[in-house]
């Protein structure tokens, strides 16, 4: 089975492939050439409904949650090997649906996620403590117990386009290795990411029910968060959606775990090597053409290194290839779909009448009359109140804001409603990791180490960026309730 046919295979329900309830279906476009992949069913309300219902007999009568975790990782495994032999095709995969270049599908967009998967499932999974003692208590009488991780039943796990393989794995990987059952609902733009994780079960022999993956849009995901027999939703998206899904979910006093939106801030710091930088700014911005809840959009620089950093990055923009992102020698490719070129273009002359400059792009490429591209593009005049400063692209834009000293660094990079990740430059390692402290954010990269990508990191924001973790041992822990087992001595 070849990813060319998933569109052609329904939705993923109880074990089974099924054509879904209605006729309606969701097209699948390469956002570069803007021609038709595939076409998917658009599950309905009672599709979903059939699928929760699934992952609800699983739970509670079928054998997953009842299994050790031993036996659990020994099926998973099966799953790590299978999407390793499947990798060239993800791959493929990957750049035709989402629009990823070849060469950050291979790392970030696929191998990331996969060594990610087997990191959680033959290292985290053995060693997790699911069981431990509870410490005795004195007074009345001595008592002692212990406490028991057991997983919370049915979660519902929703994502968007832009890491599609990544974020899958990110939220089944920890579901299914905590003894969840669960209903995947991918982004209505790239579903055959997500579907060939139907196929991956398959093969491994997951029992039926444990994985249920369907594709829809709007009603569909709101069926699952709404939905009474969802004990749990993990949801990644904007913080505009986050917060429906965040009301919807306490209808039901759900569990609710969002990993939202993102206006990081990378901090040159007056002592920092800009050859060092340079790379780090230019990646924090036109990685995946801006599509990241985490990259480094805000710039800030110490205002002595201002004007030299402005000038490198200008310089190295215009050597920036934007195209088929099936071409190896492309660097960036294009945004997801036309809507959302839109959205990108409106705030980039939102930022010009602010009273922004322009130092390099704004535009489309003037070589490209197909797909959905945006110039990489660089505002500098920037204050920190206007929009562009405090609202998220999910586009190729970056804003340059100069400070003083340390603290007024401090103050600038606070000054947002987000808080995912960020990153410190500094020839003083001490001083880079002081600064980093102060920062009200999930993530904090210095001197460009580890990059986020550190399987045993927790992922995940403060403020409107979200609320939980993912990744390691930190997002297992999100799929698991507490019970505490007590009894007398004597």
């Amino acid at each position: 089975m070849t990813s060319t046919t998933l569109g052609t295979r329904g939705l993923f329900i109880d074990g089974a492939w099924t054509p879904g309830a209605g006729d309606e279906t969701l097209t699948v476009v390469n956002p570069a050439t803007e021609e038709t992949i595939a076409e998917v069913p658009q599950a309905t309300s009672a599709d979903v409904n059939a699928a929760v219902s699934a992952a609800r007999r699983a739970f509670d009568e079928g054998p997953w949650p009842a299994m050790t975790p031993a036996e659990r990782g020994r099926i998973l495994g099966a799953m790590v090997e299978e999407l390793d032999r499947r990798r060239a095709e993800l791959v493929d995969l990957n750049i035709a649906e989402a629009g990823s270049t070849r060469m950050l599908a291979e790392f970030l967009q696929v191998g990331t996620p996969i060594d990610h998967f087997r990191d959680l499932v033959h290292r985290v999974l053995p060693q997790f403590a699911f069981e431990g003692a509870v410490a005795p208590i004195y007074g009345q009488g001595i008592g002692q117990g212990v406490v028991v991780r057991e997983p919370y039943g049915v979660a519902a796990l929703i994502t968007p386009f832009n890491f599609p393989v990544l974020l899958n794995l990110a939220k089944v990987g920890p579901a299914l290795s905590a003894g969840c059952t669960a209903v995947l609902k991918s982004s209505p733009y790239t579903p055959l990411e997500a579907l060939i994780l139907g196929e991956v079960a398959e093969a491994a022999g997951l029992p039926p029910g444990t994985l249920n993956i369907v594709t829809g849009d709007v009603e569909a995901g709101e069926t699952l968060t709404r939905h009474p027999e969802v004990d749990l939703v993990s949801f990644t998206g904007s913080d505009a959606v986050g917060r429906k899904v965040y009301t919807q979910g306490a209808e039901s006093i759900k569990k609710v775990v969002l990993e939202l939106g993102g206006k990081s801030a990378n901090i040159i710091l007056d002592d920092a090597d800009l050859d060092k930088v340079t790379e780090s700014v230019l990646a924090g911005f036109i990685t995946h053409a801006g599509q990241g809840c985490a990259l480094q959009t805000r710039v800030l620089v110490h205002e002595s290194l201002h004007d030299e950093l402005v000038a490198r990055i200008v310089g190295v923009l215009g050597f920036i290839s934007v195209g088929d992102p099936a071409d190896p020698a492309t660097m960036m490719g294009p945004l997801i779909r036309e809507v959302q070129r839109q959205r990108v273009e409106a705030l980039i002359s939102t930022g010009v009448a602010e009273g922004a400059e322009v130092a390099f792009g704004g535009g489309r490429p003037a070589h490209l009359n197909k797909g959905f591209f945006v110039e990489p593009t660089l505002f500098v005049g920037v204050e920190n109140s206007m929009q562009i400063a405090q609202d998220e692209f999910f586009g190729p834009v970056a804003v340059v804001i100069p400070f003083r000293d340390d603290d007024d660094a401090v103050r600038i990079a606070n000054d947002s409603r987000y808080g995912l990740a960020g990153g410190v430059w500094s020839a003083d390692p001490l001083r880079a990791a002081a600064v980093a402290r102060r920062l009200r954010t999930g993530m904090v990269v210095i001197n460009g180490g580890g990059g986020g990508l550190n399987p045993a990191s927790p992922f995940g924001g403060y403020k409107q960026s979200g609320i939980g973790r993912e990744f390691g041992e930190y997002g297992l822990s999100e799929y698991l309730q507490h019970k505490a087992l007590q009894w007398p001595v004597g």
